[in-house]
């Protein structure tokens, strides 16, 4: 295995293995490092809803051919609420639609290709230290099989998630915000009730129906921030997602993961320092009710492959030092849409009834205005306004 590349990228998340993908179809070497074994990466549920920026970058750069095939086309979602359903018709309000995709289905496909391309992942290799940044001449620190040796960069990427090594060596500020809440998520072996995503506010809290492939289903459960998954035994998941979704026929299936996740907001700024990149969740955490995770972390790595790029191609540095404001444009703006959405469809643990009477009035004028509508639809789908 090499020791020295140009450009080291820290996590084998969709940030940095597109990063990497990116990378070598312009002829940049690139090393990804990942904590983790290639069997756990693959098989971390996390989000899937592909926006048409996400969905075009795959296709694009050659591997999108399995998420165009199997990948589930979404004209709107569906909003239920005080005994009504109503339905954001995303495709009429803005000309685009959404592609339900899992996120560990793009890691496979990523991997697959770096791997076929001959490329680097060292998996189950913990990157301990960046090193050098300022100095031109960074460097990552590392263990391998209980030995310690370093990695040579020109640059690198910290695509290592909010707890990792890269965003605690950058040193930036960070703006956060935590709910009094946090979902409740399953994957599931139960046909989907619906062809579209259905999200519910309910008087015992917010539920959502989401899917995998026509046989899987992904359904989340507003819980309050302490609970386990002890206090949740599946007759109880299974009821109270009937109960939240208004979906009486909602068939038990084997549940093949589940979890607790807490709900959060975190922005690092700036996303750069020296010769470190953060991109994805290493710069920025958002609430998963505005389905913006991982399309955020592929619109960073689009813009840091193009500025690294230029960089090669001429010696510009212009893309890289403007990479971190850029970026955060559709950040913050996503954070805000993520946040609104929250506010709007999970109930105050406190069970205020003012707050409860605000939030329906708001929903019915979310669904009965064609403006607040197109709101809600221009935001889900992806905003380029900046």
């Amino acid at each position: 295995m090499s020791d020295e590349t140009q450009v080291g990228i820290i996590g084998a998340g969709p940030a940095g293995l597109m990063l990497s993908h990116l990378l070598h179809r312009q002829g940049i070497a690139s090393v990804v490092l990942e904590r983790r074994s290639r069997d756990y990466v693959e098989r971390r549920v996390r989000a899937g809803v592909l926006e048409q920026g996400s969905t075009d970058l795959l296709a694009s750069s050659g591997v999108g051919e399995r998420m165009t095939r199997e990948g589930l086309v979404h004209d709107g979602i569906k909003l239920r609420f005080a005994g009504e359903e109503h339905r954001i018709d995303f495709r009429r309000l803005t000309g685009r639609g959404i592609t339900v995709y899992g996120q560990q289905e793009v890691v496979k496909d990523l991997i697959n290709q770096r791997l076929a391309d001959g490329g680097e992942i060292w998996f189950e290799v913990e990157a301990t230290a960046v090193e050098g940044i300022e100095d031109h001449e960074p460097s990552i620190a590392y263990h391998r099989n209980g030995e310690a040796a370093t990695l040579d960069c020109e640059f690198v990427a910290g695509c290592d998630g909010s707890h990792g090594i890269a965003r605690a060596a950058l040193g930036a500020e960070s703006f956060e915000r935590s709910y009094p809440f946090s979902w409740l998520g399953i994957l599931a072996k139960t046909p989907p009730t619906s062809d579209e995503l259905i999200y519910a506010y309910h008087e015992r809290g917010f539920a959502l129906h989401s899917m995998r492939s026509p046989e899987i289903s992904r359904l989340y459960l507003q819980v309050d921030a302490g609970d386990s998954m002890d206090q949740w035994p599946e007759a109880r998941i299974w009821e109270e997602l009937r109960l939240r979704l208004a979906e009486r026929n909602l068939e038990p299936g084997e549940i093949m993961e589940d979890g607790i996740t807490p709900m959060r907001s975190l922005v690092t700024e700036p996303m750069q320092r020296g010769r470190l990149f953060l991109a994805g969740d290493a710069a920025h955490i958002v609430p998963a009710t505005g389905a913006k995770g991982m399309n955020l972390a592929l619109a960073d790595v689009k813009l840091l492959g193009e500025a690294l790029t230029a960089w090669y191609r001429s010696t510009s540095a212009d893309l890289l030092e403007t990479y971190s404001d850029r970026c955060l444009q559709r950040v913050w703006r996503a954070e805000h849409f993520s946040a609104w959405m929250t506010a709007l469809l999970h109930r105050d643990p406190a069970g205020d009834p003012f707050e409860h009477k605000l939030q329906l009035s708001y929903l019915r004028y979310v669904t009965t205005s064609h403006a607040a509508a197109t709101t809600l639809a221009e935001n889900y789908v992806g905003f380029d306004g900046g």
